[in-house]
């Protein structure tokens, strides 16, 4: 998609934006694109990493995805069965290593293809993974593009969220280079949310009190965990996989 200049944060090392449209108009002009979706797709990605299993992100949860998981050789997440994979975290980190999981999100997954397709190097980022995944785009050259993943309202509109602006906004707070407006203001976003609880806050969002009703008050505990994983999921020919260092995009 075309836009016009001076939305594209251009001329700053670290730039900012929301959802599949941020991501369509900003990722044409990065090297990597760190996606961002504490609740759930990207914490989702690093248990299943952190388990020594892959990731294949597919943007639709509909009757393709169950083609598309054996057309890979993997297991679709589809929640099911209750024993078996899904969005849930705590779901993947049942899976053992060599594992492929395929994992249907209409947020994360689909900002993650958009991204790719603009030729861009992918990187999945979440609270428990910050620090690893900032070492390894702070060693990477060229513009890094955080997008917040967001929501959906129930018209299919991008719901901002607060989860994803805090995750974000960590991640920007410990890369180097220059920051665009966009992304100084997450960042101080996240300094003041550490003044606080941020679980408490997570717990108590939209987004946490929407899992709590669904039973699934687990996965948010689990996503609040701050820097407790060196998974750096990046995006390899369709999958994400846990690598050391994280490339350029083409």
């Amino acid at each position: 998609m075309s836009s016009p200049d001076w939305h594209l944060q251009d001329g700053y090392d670290v730039r900012f934006e929301w959802g599949t449209t941020g991501t369509a108009a900003l990722a044409v002009g990065a090297a990597v694109v760190a996606v961002i979706d504490v609740l759930r797709f990207t914490t989702a990605v690093e248990a299943a990493l952190g388990r020594g299993a892959s990731v294949f992100p597919y943007r639709w949860r509909d009757d393709s995805a169950p083609a598309f998981a054996e057309s890979v050789g993997a297991t679709l997440a589809e929640g099911s069965d209750p024993s078996g994979p899904s969005l849930s975290p705590l779901s993947l980190c049942r899976l053992n290593g060599g594992d492929a999981v395929v994992l249907p999100s209409p947020n994360g997954s689909t900002c993650t293809a958009i991204a790719a397709e603009a030729g861009a190097a992918v990187v999945a980022a979440c609270l428990r993974n910050l620090s690893a995944v900032a070492d390894g785009l702070n060693d990477s050259e060229g513009p890094v593009v955080v997008i917040a993943c967001g929501e959906r309202w129930s018209d299919g509109s991008l719901r901002p969220c607060l989860e994803d602006l805090l995750g974000a906004g960590a991640l920007i707070g410990r890369l180097r280079g220059s920051r665009s407006p966009e992304a100084e203001s997450a960042a101080r976003a996240w300094d003041v949310a550490t003044q606080g609880d941020v679980a408490t806050s997570l717990h108590s969002s939209g987004s946490g009190r929407e899992l709590h009703a669904k039973d699934h008050g687990d996965d948010v505990t689990y996503a609040a965990e701050l820097d407790v994983s060196t998974v750096v999921p990046v995006l390899r020919d369709g999958r994400f996989v846990n690598v050391s260092a994280v490339p350029r995009g083409d």
